[in-house]
């Protein structure tokens, strides 16, 4: 806590050439040592008479005793505010100077010589928590949003940054809050405060929670994949298509493409946008048995990448009947979300969507709503838009982008709402085994908590050094 009251400095923009850099400062020395670098075209200072939520042009000089002795580093705009109103509720600076390398490791130096600390990774956003500017979960959002990979996961962050999820904590901390209130008043005051009564009201108001809460942890799995990504494995015999598969959605020749089968001996890894949703694409190794110990290891890797993916897209030739090498394969699958692309449309077909559903089925497994059947031909660049609307469909029943409800995509938030859920059902299990009123207190008690530590109302240093630890420099 001590090094809050530093005065902090860094490159809040990328390193590289660029046509802006902007150095930031913020703490109690902010305008001082701002003024001791900076210089109107007549040579004076300026930092110390500007108002709040200002611009002004100067030149970042170098800081001589004599005026005429000063050497011109840069040429400058430097934006000023006034604490409490800025960023981390310190007073700020923030000097755009020209973007190359060069001159913004020189503008940080002279600031840093001046008297300013070089800020650590995320401490800018780290003041701003701590002086109540924002929560945890708006911290947390800041680096969502900077670390976006799509629309939907920035349309996320925004509005957890916005404050939409803190807004419906703050919402439930306060009912529960009152409850234990209610209980603690009645227990201290039994002659003017009844609890008459009061059981059957406060398992109204669990199961009203419980539904909020659960609500929320509905939206995690569709969270975590719009904000990480959908883990897409594409499998396959050798030789199905599945090297084309990838280069048809990528729109490029990543992977190779040969007749000759078992080519892809290793998994290939790519990330894709496909209307505004994240896939991180992974090419395996064709299933079959072989002796090869290289194209060995590519299948076992493929068979494990399969166990942990959210989505399969599982390349059938269908130029070809099926054989055991399919059957391994579809009992690998089970019932994930599959897409089955029957590839090689343009030549005679021998397999048909009906034989795949049967040998499912034979199988064991009859869960069609998590299946869909795409007619493709990686060759020619067939069924790409098909495929993009069956998983936008299969993941997220097509409405995603008009849904404005709160979703959550933080692991750390997820499981604190686990614990929110399993306290309130505690709470209505001591309700139905008549328990003393005590119970209730407690257990609504470790909900209110739970609920505080997604808003960094409860928790311990030890957790907000590691978040804001994964920040970036100059944030």
């Amino acid at each position: 806590m001590e090094m809050l009251n530093d005065t902090i400095a860094a490159i809040a923009t990328a390193l590289s050439d660029s046509g802006i850099g902007i150095v930031r400062i913020s703490g109690n020395q902010a305008l001082e040592i701002a003024d001791s670098i900076l210089r109107t075209k007549s040579g004076k200072k300026f930092i110390h008479t500007a108002k709040s939520h200002t611009i002004h042009y100067g030149f970042v000089v170098e800081n001589k005793v004599e005026p005429e002795s000063m050497k011109i580093i840069d040429e400058v705009m430097v934006s000023v505010f006034h604490a409490p109103k800025s960023y981390t509720k310190e007073d700020v600076v923030e000097i755009n100077c020209h973007g190359g390398v060069l001159v913004t490791k020189k503008v940080l130096e002279l600031v840093l010589h001046a008297g300013a600390r070089l800020a650590q990774p995320g401490e800018f956003t780290k003041r701003a928590f701590f002086n109540g500017r924002i929560d945890l979960a708006e911290a947390e959002a800041v680096m969502d949003l900077i670390h976006s990979k799509n629309e939907l996961a920035l349309k996320a962050s925004t509005a957890q940054l916005r404050g939409d999820l803190s807004d419906k904590i703050r919402s439930m901390r306060e009912e529960i809050l009152y409850e234990i209130a209610f209980i603690e008043s009645a227990l201290d005051d039994p002659e003017h405060i009844s609890l008459d009564g009061y059981q059957d009201r406060l398992k109204e108001k669990c199961n009203q929670l419980i539904d909020e809460v659960q609500k929320l942890l509905d939206t995690a799995d569709h969270g975590k994949m719009i904000k990480e990504g959908i883990s897409t494995v594409i499998l396959g015999k050798p030789n199905a298509g599945k090297s084309s598969l990838l280069n048809m959605i990528l729109g490029q020749e990543r992977a190779i493409v040969t007749d000759i089968a078992g080519t892809t001996r290793d998994a290939l890894e790519e990330y894709v946008n496909l209307r505004g949703i994240h896939l991180n694409v992974i090419d395996t190794a064709g299933i079959r048995d072989t002796e090869d110990i290289v194209e060995k290891i590519g299948v076992e890797k493929a068979r494990k990448y399969a166990t942990d993916a959210d989505l399969i897209l599982y390349v059938v030739d269908t130029s070809v009947e099926l054989d055991e090498n399919d059957r391994e394969i579809l009992s690998m699958i089970g019932d994930k979300k599959t897409i089955f692309l029957l590839n090689k449309s343009d030549l005679e077909q021998k397999v048909s969507e009906n034989e795949i559903y049967a040998l499912l089925s034979k199988l064991g497994f009859q869960h069609k709503e998590t299946y869909s059947m795409i007619s493709t031909s990686a060759a020619f660049g067939k069924g790409l838009e098909e495929l993009e609307a069956e998983i936008e469909k299969l993941f997220f029943h097509g409405d995603i982008k008009q849904n404005d409800q709160i979703m959550i995509t933080n692991l750390r938030h997820k499981e604190e709402l686990g614990n929110v859920k399993s306290s309130l059902l505690l709470v209505k299990q001591s309700l139905e085994d008549g328990m003393p009123e005590d119970f209730y207190s407690i257990d609504l008690m470790q909900a209110y908590a739970s609920l505080g530590n997604i808003l960094g109302e409860e928790v311990g240093d030890d957790l907000v050094e590691e978040i804001f630890s994964k920040f970036c420099m100059g944030k």
